[in-house]
């Protein structure tokens, strides 16, 4: 993974700590969540707090996350909110984090001035013992304080002025008057300088989790479904109807279509299809020639294709498939029929833009695993599984495809392969075409002349319209 930290593509923009005051807060906040203590003066963290280098130090990656279900947190500045997370085991955690971060930035900018804000993403179960506990997760509440209290005591302050202002003989206690000179001194004023922080409640209906060997659930579509990643568990377990495995290919694509969470790559909107055919049809080519033992070492895609072709028996269906949709993208020629059970089918595929678009676009990436972008993208895990079996060249590669083409501009080529970002509330897409039957899979593949192409793109494709 070496080649990954140092081109910034593994633990980068984590915040780091350095100051003996950071420090000391973070050394405080960790004793406070979890009664344990670190030696370390120099670290770095993620957004929820959790340090590789801590996790390493205590032989533990999960001391802010127990039993994988719970996460806690540690704020020591606003700028965590720019950092990844790490060791995440729900796709939802780092939205709520984030989320948390942006509502209440000028409060925790100013409880970070002093101390640590701490708490805990809690969830109604404390422990996944089983996949079926997984059902019982409907809303996520986040609970933080800093480790001195001040919300909490800011919070008792303001009922103690509330009832000074309230009692005909508040003048005269002095009792109350000595508790409220007290919490000031920790708060302070908060009649000008308010403390609070909105600790609000997200619900979690659709989400994915890494227990289990990966789970995708989706409750908030109108066909309910689990999807499991792993081959191996007790259907019969899960609290939901419908439940499909990563080998049940046309179950998988059924179940997309009917909730219309899924776009043709070639119909949607504001995405050149065929440059992203062409992107896909060359991680193919590295992956095959990689695995011959050629050395792709500043390899052109020309010398790509060359290197390709000494090995054309071993490229795998996927690559004749997309050579095929890609030909008649261009010329107008046959459409090919790809169906489900094909493995080129999710290649074709991206999430439609709904409110659940990532989590569609993170299914996608592992059902169409050989575009390294994608998968690295939207799926971080699954990726860094892949890279530790690769060659050397395949790593070597695809390390600096990424960090030269994708990193240099991350927000530009997310939005080119996946769209604009979803807003929270749900689109209405146009419904995907349902995967084929065996009797009709030709006629329900949407067909493009060549000239509604010219209108779409321009006759010189996507840079006459992007210029």
């Amino acid at each position: 993974m070496r080649q990954l930290i140092e081109k910034g593509l593994m633990f980068s923009n984590l915040f780091e700590v350095r100051s003996a005051a950071l420090v000391e807060r973070y050394g405080r906040a960790l004793k406070h969540l979890t009664g344990r203590e670190t030696a370390l003066t120099d670290f770095h963290i993620d957004i929820s707090g959790y340090s590789p280098e801590i996790g390493d130090e205590l032989g533990d990656d999960t001391y802010l996350n127990p039993n994988g279900c719970n996460r806690q947190f540690i704020l020591l500045s606003t700028k965590q909110k720019s950092a990844p997370l790490l060791n995440g085991t729900f796709s939802t955690s780092y939205g709520i984090l984030r989320q948390f971060i942006d509502e209440n930035e000028a409060q925790i900018f100013a409880l970070t001035a002093r101390d640590a804000v701490a708490g805990e993403l809690v969830n109604s179960v404390m422990s996944v013992t089983d996949p079926a506990r997984l059902f019982k997760i409907r809303k996520v509440e986040i609970e933080a304080d800093t480790t001195q209290n001040h919300v909490a005591d800011a919070a008792e302050l303001m009922k103690k002025i509330e009832q000074f202002q309230t009692r005909n003989d508040a003048w005269w206690d002095d009792d109350l008057i000595g508790e409220m000179i007290g919490l000031a001194r920790v708060s302070g004023d908060i009649t000008r300088n308010p403390v609070s922080l909105k600790n609000s409640s997200f619900r979690q209906d659709n989400f994915y989790t890494s227990h289990f060997g990966g789970i995708y659930i989706f409750r908030d579509v109108s066909a309910p479904a689990a999807i499991r990643v792993a081959s191996k568990g007790d259907e019969s377990a899960l609290p939901i109807a419908t439940v499909y495995q990563f080998g049940d290919r046309d179950g998988m694509a059924q179940f997309l279509a009917k909730n219309h969470l899924v776009e043709s790559i070639v119909s949607a909107r504001n995405l050149n299809a065929a440059a992203l055919l062409r992107q896909r049809l060359d991680f193919i080519l590295v992956d095959t020639a990689a695995s011959a033992g050629e050395d792709l070492a500043g390899m052109t895609r020309m010398e790509l294709r060359r290197a390709a072709r000494r090995h054309l028996e071993a490229l795998p269906p996927e690559y004749q498939a997309l050579s095929d949709l890609l030909r008649s993208l261009k010329d107008g020629s046959d459409w090919p029929e790809i169906a489900a059970e094909h493995p080129a089918y999710f290649y074709t595929l991206r999430a439609a833009q709904t409110k659940d678009r990532d989590l569609v676009n993170m299914l996608l990436a592992e059902l169409s695993p050989m575009d390294v972008r994608q998968l690295f993208i939207c799926h971080k895990q699954a990726f860094y599984r892949a890279y530790r079996g690769w060659s050397d060249v395949k790593k070597s590669y695809v390390a600096n495809f990424l960090a030269e083409e994708y990193s240099v501009d991350k927000a530009g080529a997310r939005a080119a392969l996946f769209g604009p970002e979803p807003g929270m509330e749900d689109v209405s897409p146009e419904p995907a075409p349902a995967p084929r039957s065996r009797a009709r899979r030709a006629a329900e593949i949407p067909r493009v002349a060549p000239e509604e192409i010219i209108r779409r793109v321009g006759p010189w494709g996507a840079v006459g319209r992007s210029s």
